[in-house]
């Protein structure tokens, strides 16, 4: 998304930085078949990134391998905007020009990218819309030092709400919405996506970890203020993109069952399921990617690796 590059290799591999490690998991596709993962591991960092991406390249024979990376959370800026009525070759600078109010760095220190949001097909000449994403230059710069000092060849700079765009797209129902909603132990995020395009990603500031050390009357405020997000949001995207239909919301795999499906089920006029990797990938190849701990753990890294470039 945010760096792109036409390499030649043997396929892409999603290798994400996270605290003190990184994960790895590679996907390999066949027509008119589950998507099959091949590898879903993590090295903990030792010495320095490149080192720890130095060993995972070794470990995991990676020396042809197109990289996908994601940015953490916090690095990078998603604003959704009207598309200015430019040429599509001049897109980004007339965005990067819009960005100089939001951003608080100069918009010349930022790389910038662009994705369109599907127009109204009952409104075709309604102003379409576009997800500008900025990052610091010196940001992109050192993940690229890091994965070229190790000798890996990094294709893609990705952001999470894409990779959760990519896992999405496993459970669609063809021609209606899908909202899913991933709870880590940092955020929460929500994306509604339809054939396999990003419509509308917010950002919910309640953790996984919140909801797990709550008890009592804070458990409940907290479960009550995610309803009401989630609503919201529900709302938001019913008003915005009335054409679509919303099948159901999707809950990411979580470590244990919080009773969040059920309680989410009782409070919203939309069916919620909960999310199993091994329903949507072949996980044949990694049986341990049956835990539900670990499908929590590597739910984003494996979202990096199903990305697809038709579908950017």
């Amino acid at each position: 998304m945010l760096m792109r590059k036409q390499t030649a290799g043997m396929g892409a591999v999603a290798v994400c930085l996270k605290k003190g490690r990184v994960d790895v998991a590679r996907i390999t596709r066949a027509a008119d078949a589950q998507p099959v993962l091949e590898i879903c591991a993590s090295e903990q960092i030792e010495g320095s990134e490149a080192d720890t991406l130095s060993r995972l390249r070794r470990k995991f024979s990676l020396n042809r391998a197109n990289c996908v990376t994601l940015i953490p959370e916090g690095d990078y800026q998603l604003q959704v905007m009207d598309a200015p009525e430019v040429p599509d070759e001049e897109l980004k600078d007339a965005v990067r020009w819009r960005l100089k109010d939001v951003l608080d760095y100069p918009a010349d220190a930022a790389t910038i990218d662009v994705f369109t949001l599907p127009a109204d097909p009952n409104a075709p000449t309604r102003t379409r819309s576009v997800y500008a994403v900025a990052a610091r230059n010196e940001l992109i710069a050192d993940r690229m030092a890091a994965f070229y000092e190790a000798r890996l060849l990094l294709d893609v700079i990705d952001i999470p709400e894409m990779a959760q765009r990519n896992m999405a797209k496993l459970y669609e129902t063809p021609g209606r919405a899908l909202a899913l909603l991933h709870l880590s132990a940092e955020r929460g995020l929500l994306t509604f996506t339809a054939d396999g395009e990003l419509y509308l990603a917010r950002g919910i500031d309640i953790s996984l970890a919140q909801l797990g050390h709550a008890e009592g009357d804070l458990r409940q405020q907290l479960l009550d203020r995610l309803v009401l997000e989630v609503q919201r949001s529900l709302d938001h995207f019913d008003r915005q993109f009335s054409y679509l239909t919303l099948s159901r919301l999707i809950l990411a795999p979580s470590p244990e069952d919080s009773g969040l499906q059920a309680y989410l089920s009782e409070n919203l006029d939309v069916p919620v399921e909960e999310a199993r990797l091994q329903d949507a990938i072949d996980i044949s190849g990694v049986p341990e990617l049956a835990s539900r701990t670990m499908q929590a753990d590597y739910f984003m890294a494996i979202g990096a690796a199903l990305r697809q470039e038709s579908g950017a």
